[in-house]
Parts: C-alpha cells; structure tokens; sequence
C-alpha cells in the first residue's frame, strides 16, 4: 500500500482559518439578510422628487399598512446606510411597509437638504403619505410614521394637522435647537474631561455665535467673526440660520395619534429629561407612551456601540446590525404597531 503524505501543522491551520472565514462569512450573509423586499420607487414631493425605497415584507398578503420614516440631522440615503433595516424588519414582522427617501441631493436625488426647513420636511411626510394612499399594495387605513432626533420637529405636525395616522414613534426626539446644541455641547465636553476654562470659552463662543443667527448674519458676517475653527460651510450657515428657532412645544398639544417616545439614558445629543417632561405635559392624555432604554444611545443603539471610532460597532454593524440596537426595542416597536396599527 502506498504511504499517505503527512499533512502539515501549516496547512492544519490553514484549513482551519479556511473554514472559519466561509463560516463568517455565511454568518454575516444570514444576519444581513432582512425579511423585506426594497423597491425603489420615485415620489412626487412638494418642491422636488423624493427617491425613496419602498420596504414590503415578504410573507404575508393583500394590501399593507405603511410606516413612513423622517430622518434626523445629516447626510441621509434612504436607508441610512443600513441601519434602518433593522427596523424596517421590525415593522415588517407587524405586517407594515416602511417608506424612506434619499435627502434632496444625496445619492443623486435633485435638490439640498441644507436649504430645508422643518416645515419643508413636514410637508414631504404629508406628500409621501398621500402617494401611499394610492398605492395598490398599501392599505390606506393603516399609516403611521417614525422619526428620530431632528424627526421631532418633522413629525409632531404630521401628527397634529392629519387626521388618518394611526401611530407615532419618536427616537431620541429635540424639542428646542438651541437648548439642544447647548445641551449636546456640554455633554461632549464632559465625554472628552474637558476642564472648567474650556467649558467656558465654548458657552461665550456659542452666545455670540446665536447673537449673530438672531441678528440674521449673512455668511461673509459669520466668516468674519471667526467663531468656528473650521467655519460651517456656507449651506450649513444657511441652514442653522433657518431652524435655529426649532421648538415643538406648541405642536404637542395638536397631536391626535397615540405616540411611542423612546429615550436612550445615554443620550448625548438630546436632553431626555427635558424631552419627557415636554411630552407629557403636552401630548393629550391617553395618547402618550415613554419607553426609556437602559445603556441607549441617541439613536437606541446600544451605547458602547454607538461612539465615534468604536471598532465593536463597526464590527456589529457588519456581522449582525441587529444586535446594534438595545436589546428589546426593536420588538417594542413591532408590539407598537401592532397594538396601534391594526
């Protein structure tokens, strides 16, 4: 009988790598892989079209309802790089679609999401939601909507001046821009232990840079005060010095669909205590949910996932973009709907 080749210690262990790496790799196809169909589709939206993606779940039949999603702050594609089809899958398990679009002029969409104001915003939610109700594979009776952050001041008069929502969800949602930026402005320089004389000549650089937005400041002004080291580009000038007024305090007391707030405790860029305590004293009684997520970040993320720089996030983000999310809200927000949305 002829003798076997002995096979190496080195190729052991390259077999080995081998197998882990198609395991991996078979691991993070099944995680990315999401329980909706994405059709693109285009909306004709109040000053340009709005490239959208259309999420429909894949089981089920006949006509769906529809959660229609408002971006926070930033560039935004439809998806949002990803991180909402986690969500998407959540609102699929309670047989909704989910619709979201690319800002105006990212990804090639017409337009610039720097020369929006909120109102502009609000009313590319009404647009989308009245070319859903036409919509063959959308049941017009079962609408609602889900926002984050900035989302707070887009949605609250969507819910306020309609009358056909069934539901709405609020990440992480602002109430006031400038207690806000001062807000997240403190809460970084605690994150980085700034000392005490920092904090302070950041606080004056922020007054006299609101004195400058009160006093309607073109850009050369802004430039020439030389309060920001790099400046804002002049489209971000330009779209501070339009929203820098943002306050949904009036618009609560408008609303008239049951509403899900959920607030992360380490929120670093929204005071959540001044965001619960505006709620409740606004939103009617009865119509108000407050879910507060232990170890949340502002976007429900799961905290130490979610800081800048963070390679277990980036890993989590690729391997399993699920398990981004604290544990718990992603089923919260199917049990929502499904309460609601019937």
């Amino acid at each position: 009988m002829k003798a076997r080749k002995r096979v190496g210690p080195l190729w052991i262990a390259l077999a080995c790598v081998l197998v882990l790496v198609a395991g991996a790799g078979a691991w993070i196809v099944v995680q990315n892989d999401f329980a909706v169909r994405e059709v693109r589709v285009t909306i004709p939206g109040p000053k340009q079209p709005l490239e959208a993606v259309l999420a429909l779940p894949t089981e089920g039949k006949g006509p769906r309802g529809l959660v229609v999603l408002a971006h926070g702050d930033g560039v935004a594609d439809a998806s949002r790089d990803g991180f909402y089809r986690p969500i998407w899958e959540a609102f699929a398990r309670a047989g909704y679609a989910s619709l979201s679009w690319n800002k105006p002029g990212v990804d090639g969409a017409p337009g610039n999401w720097l020369h929006q104001s909120m109102s502009d915003r609000s009313a590319e939610v009404d647009a989308a939601l009245d070319w859903a109700k036409r919509r063959p594979e959308i049941d017009p009776n079962r609408l609602g909507v889900w926002g984050i952050s900035q989302g707070g001041w887009v949605l609250p008069k969507v819910a306020g001046d309609r009358t056909d929502l069934r539901f709405m969800i609020l990440v992480g949602a602002a109430v006031n821009w400038l207690r806000q930026g001062e807000y997240n402005l403190r809460a970084e320089l605690q994150d980085q232990g700034a000392p005490g004389d920092r904090l302070g000549a950041e606080l004056r650089r922020r007054a006299a840079q609101i004195r400058l937005l009160e006093e309607g400041a073109g850009y050369d002004e802004y430039l020439a005060s030389r309060l920001d080291d790099p400046p804002m580009s002049k489209d971000r000038w330009g779209f501070v010095l339009r929203n820098f007024r943002a306050d949904v305090t009036d618009q609560l007391p408008r609303v008239r669909t049951p509403t899900l707030l959920v607030l992360g405790d380490h929120d670093r860029n929204v005071d959540v205590k001044e965001t619960e305590a505006a709620y409740r004293a606004g939103v009617p009684q009865g119509l108000l949910t407050v879910e507060t997520l232990r170890g949340g970040s502002h976007s429900a993320a799961r905290y130490e996932l979610d800081t800048p720089g963070s390679v277990r996030g980036l890993i989590t983000y690729v391997a399993a973009p699920r398990s981004l999310y604290v544990p718990g809200y992603l089923d919260s927000l199917t049990d929502f709907v499904k309460k609601h949305g019937r």
